[in-house]
């Protein structure tokens, strides 16, 4: 495939102000991480303020999942005529506003539909931001730009959660929403600053956008991401509930277990830039196994406290390898609609978080354990990575259009 820009475009672009570029839409996915990890963190919390049960706290999870899976699609659909820049910019400022609603969210039912509209903007951002940035470098370089972008949402583990989760346990949950009101507000000036403005495709268009939903290869990309991937979510989204009654963790020691997960999503994200820019179809066929034999060692060591930490890390790494060769993979299957497939990614992904949290809920309420939804997550990866293989062997036949 061509990169989103001719590659004479891409080479030209390339100067130190590219790395300020990404590094602002970086920001924005640090807010979105923080927003989106730190309540599986401070699930206790939230139950205890809204008075309501574990099942129901992971309810305001997959409603924000729910936002995202609608919000991504239509959002970048809408905008398919705008530039660019402009797109970001905007959905940066429904975020920010969405995520000061559920601050001042009175009940359990006002912040359902609250944090549904903090997620609206969620994957449409992850997708122009991948577009934005894979126009910047040369196509050879396009995965490590993708993962660059998305490691704003890996290194909100490592930093902006963890002190969230402290924020929210020391002082009141709800200043969560404070936080990420600002860290909005910080992204939003610094992709005004920094990143060049790129005038819309001409041809640009809803039509031509939603063109990518013909193509089977882009809903089986989709597929792997939601089957794959819902593991690592039902495992993440109950993870305080397994280290402190499985592992015996003490819950002051959260903030240290969610950096752990960050650290390793931060790893797993730079090595799976790499694997992308050298192979797409090969990082999917060895990642996915790996999900699915980390997600089984954890079920197992998460019964002593260290083997736990050690297994957080390694889960949080070989879930996100998986994320770069994913976003390429959409961006390779549908290079003339770049936003919505991008997009689209990130909703799949959120369906994978939906999915596992409901799937990770129903099993501890069937009195299966905390343990339970990382068996239920090796599972996933291995459908996903049948799924895959389906992809591979249909491409073998029917390539990809350049």
């Amino acid at each position: 495939m061509s990169s989103v820009l001719s590659p004479s475009t891409a080479a030209r672009t390339t100067t130190p102000r590219v790395g300020m570029a990404i590094f602002a839409l970086a920001m924005g996915g640090v807010g979105i991480g923080v927003t989106e990890f730190t309540m599986m963190g401070l699930l206790k919390e939230v139950e205890q303020g809204l008075g309501i049960s574990t099942p129901e706290a992971g309810h305001l999870i997959s409603a924000y999942a729910l936002g995202v899976v609608v919000g991504a699609p239509l959002l970048a659909a809408v905008g398919a005529k705008l530039p660019r820049k402009s797109l970001a910019l905007g959905l940066l400022l429904l975020f920010t506003v969405a995520n000061l609603t559920s601050f001042m969210a009175p009940d359990y039912g006002s912040m359902l539909v609250s944090r549904f509209a903090a997620g609206l903007p969620h994957g449409a951002f992850f997708g122009v931001a991948a577009v934005i940035a894979a126009s910047l470098v040369p196509p050879t370089r396009r995965g490590w730009a993708i993962s660059m972008v998305m490691a704003g949402l890996s290194v909100s583990n490592v930093v902006g959660v963890p002190f969230a989760t402290w924020l929210g346990q020391t002082f009141g949950w709800r200043l969560l929403f404070v936080l990420v009101g600002a860290i909005g507000l910080v992204a939003l000036l610094m992709v005004w600053k920094f990143v060049p403005f790129q005038a819309a495709h001409p041809d640009a268009s809803i039509r031509r956008e939603l063109g990518a939903l013909k193509r089977l290869q882009v809903w089986l990309a989709l597929l792997v991401g939601i089957v794959g991937f819902g593991g690592f979510f039902a495992t993440y989204t109950y993870i305080a509930h397994t280290m402190t009654a499985v592992a015996g963790i003490p819950s002051g020691l959260l903030p240290l277990v969610v950096a752990l997960y960050g650290l390793g999503m931060v790893a797993g994200n730079i090595v799976g830039g790499r694997l992308a820019d050298k192979s797409v179809m090969g990082t999917l066929y060895r990642v996915l196994p790996a999900i699915a034999v980390a997600l089984v060692v954890y079920a197992v060591a998460a019964h002593w406290p260290w083997s736990a930490m050690v297994m957080v890390f390694v889960v949080g790494a070989s879930g996100s390898m998986l994320i770069p060769a994913l976003q390429t993979r959409l961006l390779d299957a549908s290079p003339d609609a770049p936003s919505l497939a991008s997009s689209l990614n990130h909703a799949a992904l959120n369906v994978a978080n939906a999915l596992g949290a409901f799937l990770g809920g129903l099993v501890i309420a069937l009195g299966w354990g905390f343990v339970a939804p990382a068996l239920v997550g090796a599972v996933l990866a291995v459908l996903g990575f049948g799924v895959a293989l389906l992809s591979g062997l249909l491409e073998r036949k029917r390539p990809l259009a350049a």
